[in-house]
């Protein structure tokens, strides 16, 4: 073994044990992040818009610039990469994972928090820490309207009503001069209560079925 395939496998050895994949899931990963950057240590958004299983996915353009969030990548940075290596690629790849079934309580709802904290990061595109109404808008609009069945107009008043009934959720007692000023993480987590994501939050548009890669060490 040279000395440079032995590094790449110190590499996946330590990904391993930081995000639970197991080897052969790094080396299916990394299989195909190659074939994604042509065969380059790095991968651009152009990259992943030439995936056709995306061009139909009214998220799409959401789920590519999660992969390019640096609040994604688990290294404590902000802001967006022009261009992400592999490992910045799996660990954005391990938010997709199921849980195991010997997973404790408190390992569960960690994992769901994060899950819940990559989805409302797609959303606060200014990483402001609240989803405004012009994001919360502008996702729904897409949602909607690239569907065909609805028009823009009718698909931005239908946001705005689902952000006033929000509104009166998490601050039921807002008085008329009051601005709502948007969703916070908080509040998210509840809307979104008792929905379970944990196992249908996974990924098949990269060739890649996350559903089978479940989250914690090899059992």
């Amino acid at each position: 073994m040279g000395a440079s395939q032995t590094r790449t496998e110190d590499v996946f050895q330590e990904l391993s044990e930081k995000t639970g994949f197991s080897l052969e899931q790094i080396r299916i990963l990394h299989k195909r992040f190659r074939q994604l950057s042509g065969d380059e240590e790095t991968i651009s958004k152009e990259n992943l818009e030439k995936i056709q299983a995306l061009d139909k996915n009214p998220i799409r353009n959401q789920i590519i610039e999660a992969f390019f969030d640096k609040r994604n990548q688990n290294d404590g940075e902000v802001g967006s990469s022009r261009e992400i290596g592999f490992q910045q690629f799996v660990k954005v790849m391990c938010h997709f994972k199921p849980p195991t079934l010997k997973m404790t309580t408190e390992e569960k709802e960690a994992i769901r928090r994060e899950k819940l904290r990559f989805l409302f990061n797609m959303h606060d595109t200014d990483d402001d820490g609240t989803i405004t109404l012009d994001e919360y808008r502008k996702v729904v609009e897409e949602l909607l309207s690239k569907s065909g069945a609805i028009g823009q107009e009718a698909a931005k008043a239908i946001a705005d009503a689902a952000m006033l009934e929000v509104a009166s959720i998490n601050v039921p007692h807002m008085e008329p001069h009051e601005f709502y000023e948007g969703i916070t993480f908080e509040h998210f987590e509840q809307i979104l209560k008792g929905l379970e994501m944990e196992s249908r939050m996974n990924i098949r548009f990269l060739d890649v079925d996350t559903s089978t890669m479940h989250c914690g060490k090899s059992q």
